[in-house]
């Protein structure tokens, strides 16, 4: 029914009733569902009117969601722990969105119980703007990472800066205020007119592309996470790289994290070959001294 976007019919039971299940829902964003039940099968013009509805509630729902908790406590079957609460303040206000030209959906799970991973969008006057994060650690230490980060992020974004710039911001912000800790991500800029699409990488894992049936791993350049500060080491400078993207492709960014233990200390180039495959060009190419002096040793 979500993915028709049509309210359907089914048979009440026992009570004699005819049951109809409406979605409520506003450009992809699956909001809840509408339940009917009337004395006989409705016809095409009644089962129009209840679509008309449910579309309308979705509007009521959407203006009024911000300053009430009552559509909260219909959501959620279980309480969210403390750093869940910090992380879904952090994602944008519909988890979903489609037009004309592109379909933007994401979710975090299990939804009670995350820590440190975040998405966003925007939707500009000609672009599409997307950014993945996780932050090292977990619970609320990697959810006040991620507040960081998203903060800055938004930041550089709503002032006009491109994704170069983005990163930069991000990665100075977890510089200065971060102790100690970094932060994975994927900065995405998609043109609506011209269809150009431009991302950075920093130290995220790599993304997945879905095109004519097949899946294949987008393999990019990776720059060090923001805020990753080794033994002084400099500000990094993020890369702009293109992808190849054409009508019809999916792709997929992910949030599972890379393991947190001891991984400051491997920065250092003592075991590169210890690091994820994606992060290991990275970490030579901010440390080629310090990797090139290992390697001899």
């Amino acid at each position: 029914m979500i993915r028709s976007q049509r309210p359907q019919v089914e048979d009440g039971g026992d009570s004699g009733l005819v049951r109809v299940v409406a979605p409520v829902t506003n450009r992809g964003d699956a909001i809840g569902l509408l339940e009917l039940f009337l004395p006989a099968a409705p016809g095409a013009e009644v089962m129009r009117e209840i679509g008309e509805t449910a579309h309308a509630l979705a509007y009521i729902v959407i203006a009024n969601r911000s300053h009430t908790d009552v559509y909260q406590w219909g959501r959620r079957t279980k309480p969210l722990s403390l750093a869940a609460e910090i992380q879904h303040r952090l994602l944008p206000a519909s988890l979903a969105c489609e037009a004309a030209h592109f379909a933007v959906a994401g979710a975090l799970e299990p939804a009670d119980h995350v820590g440190g991973d975040t998405f966003d969008y925007v939707i500009d006057r000609d672009t599409v703007q997307l950014s993945v994060t996780d932050a090292m650690g977990h619970d609320v230490d990697a959810a006040l990472l991620a507040t960081l980060v998203v903060g800055a992020l938004r930041r550089a974004r709503r002032a006009g800066a491109d994704l170069g710039e983005q990163a930069h911001q991000a990665d100075q912000a977890m510089r200065d205020h971060g102790r100690r800790g970094y932060v994975t991500g994927q900065l995405l800029r998609i043109g609506l007119l011209d269809g150009l699409a431009e991302f950075v990488n920093a130290g995220h894992p790599w993304p997945l592309r879905m095109r004519d049936g097949q899946v294949q791993e987008v393999v990019p350049e990776v720059d060090l996470p923001f805020g990753l500060n080794v033994h002084g080491s400099p500000a990094v400078t993020y890369r702009v790289q293109t992808l190849d993207l054409r009508p019809g492709d999916r792709l997929e960014a992910l949030l599972f994290g890379w393991p947190r233990s001891g991984v400051a200390d491997r920065w250092s180039c003592h075991a590169p070959d210890r690091l994820p495959p994606p992060l290991r060009g990275a970490v030579r190419r901010q440390f080629p001294d310090r990797c090139a002096a290992r390697a001899r040793s």
